[in-house]
């Protein structure tokens, strides 16, 4: 994928990350473009390869969190901050950009579904592939449309204007059935391979579309098939749990066998320089993303994966000549402390997941940003068993305990199976330790219904002992509300609805 995208042909990822930001209302692309395009043999390599950076942006994962009791954004303009404070309206900038992104994205699918057909020279094999491609992607972004806004318009076709501002909102639950229809009708036919060469590392494989299943089934509950699917990936897939927890997140160890979808970057064709707003001033950074304390409180005691995420007082980032730079985060210490000047962390904590000590100038990295891995399988299996009664001591064994032996924790006490009490909450503490900051947080939240309990009230920042501006010495960061008649759902945006009046509005908004 790095060669076939953003080297042979960059300009077509470029188009479609712009093509991503129009709405549903977009005009359609050049007919004069249209009578010719799809009659040329790479018409649809290339229309594909544009469908793949529609997915996600380094941005959208790295930020999703800020959404969550995990961490908090300094940057009210163009973000999602006001989704975490509970602040949001039906005209917030934000959801309408996720919205027009998510759309674009199928638009791009759709274009390719619809005139695949008339693409010469394309073997049975291929094309199989090609549709079952554009096929997975277009079902991560319903499942991304409907988690957030339930229900909403599904088409399979490209649609003129004049179609997308009469669009009534499917049902969630058609929505839902349709996308896991089509799943494991590519799933069940062999129609994407087991895995690519090393010219097309980032795409999408059948064990992807897989792990894609099984992450809407568990936003549903739907515990049993979550055991099924996560069980075949884990018996007949050939991702395993990568030996370093934080070398998953490195440059060097890209691709990796616990890899089963990801965003591909590559230095210096296609970058993003997302490490400038967590970094912390000694290394460049402005630090507008930072994490909370009730992150930092939830790790066990001892648990190697808080160093490898988390930069706090005395932590450091190694750097690429194999030196250490520690950082400094008491409060008022110059450069890094908190509350020392407006780069600093609002929190009191720094981002190290996601530090490349390759980057070039102006924060430039190509690292590829993980969308899904062996370790969130693993999780989603044992969160199925024991929703379902079934967590044992070997199901223990061969997903709970790997990770945290993975993770660097040797006393047994951590690694045996601690008995089926409260058994669901153990596990997942366990997801929020091993996936914090990977943008999952707040699906998690919103499908545990938990909102209530973690989001509202004061979130904090570090422990500073002081008395004014504290809870128990630990510093207020933001007050938050979350309205359980409201909040589980986002508003439509009120620009859709200005243009179609078709569409309904969520209760209470």
């Amino acid at each position: 994928m790095k060669n076939n995208i953003y080297k042979t042909i960059l300009y077509t990822a470029l188009v479609a990350t712009t093509s991503a930001c129009v709405g549903l209302d977009s005009a359609p692309y050049d007919k004069e473009t249209d009578l010719t395009y799809w009659e040329k043999p790479e018409a649809a390599i290339y229309s594909l390869n544009g469908c793949y950076p529609t997915l996600f942006s380094a941005e959208e994962v790295l930020y999703a969190d800020a959404m969550s009791d995990n961490a908090y954004t300094k940057a009210t303009v163009g973000f999602n901050q006001a989704i975490g404070s509970g602040t949001h309206s039906t005209d917030y900038p934000y959801l309408k950009s996720v919205w027009d992104s998510r759309y674009g994205g199928v638009k791009k699918c759709n274009e390719l579904l619809n005139n695949i057909d008339r693409v010469p020279g394309l073997s049975a094999e291929t094309k199989e592939q090609y549709i079952a491609e554009a096929t997975v992607i277009r079902a991560f972004h319903y499942f991304e449309l409907y988690s957030r806004f339930g229900d909403v318009p599904y088409f399979t076709n490209v649609i003129s204007i004049k179609e997308s501002q009469q669009l009534v909102r499917t049902p969630k639950q058609e929505i839902v059935t349709k996308i896991l229809e089509e799943l494991t009708t590519i799933i069940d036919n062999n129609a994407l391979p087991a895995s690519y060469g090393d010219a097309d590392k980032g795409r999408i494989t059948r064990w992807a579309a897989m792990a894609l299943k099984a992450r809407i089934l568990l936003f549903e509950g739907n515990w049993k098939e979550v055991k099924a699917v996560t069980d075949r990936i884990m018996k007949q897939g050939p991702h395993r749990l990568f030996p370093s927890y934080s070398g998953l997140f490195e440059v060097a160890n890209e691709n990796n066998e616990e890899v089963i979808l990801d965003l591909q970057y590559i230095s210096p064709e296609r970058e993003h320089n997302k490490q400038y707003e967590f970094l912390p001033p000694t290394l460049g950074g402005y630090a507008q993303l930072a994490p909370l304390q009730e992150l930092v409180d939830s790790y066990l005691d001892g648990d190697p994966r808080l160093d490898a995420t988390i930069v706090y007082s005395g932590n450091s980032y190694q750097m690429a000549d194999g030196t250490y730079t520690t950082i400094n985060t008491s409060p008022g210490v110059a450069p890094d402390g908190y509350g020392y000047s407006s780069n600093c962390s609002p929190t009191g904590y720094y981002i190290k997941k996601y530090w490349d000590k390759t980057f070039r100038g102006g924060n430039m990295s190509g690292l590829n940003i993980i969308l899904i891995r062996y370790a969130d399988v693993l999780l989603m299996h044992a969160e199925a068993l024991a929703e379902l009664g079934e967590m044992n001591e070997t199901a223990w064994n061969e997903t709970i305990r790997l990770i945290r032996q993975r993770a660097g924790f040797t006393d047994n006490a951590v690694l045996q199976f601690p008995g089926t009490t409260d058994i669901v909450n153990v596990i997942r503490r366990e997801r929020r330790s091993e996936l914090a900051l990977e943008g999952l947080r707040y699906k998690d939240i919103i499908r545990w219904k938990i909102g209530k309990e973690v989001m509202n009230g004061w979130c904090h920042g570090l422990y500073t002992g002081e008395i004014i501006g504290t809870d128990n010495g630990f510093m207020r960061v933001e007050q938050r509300t979350f309205n359980t008649d409201k909040h589980y759902l986002w508003p439509i945006p009120q620009s859709e609805r200005d243009l179609n009046k078709n569409l309904t509005q969520n209760p209470n908004w």
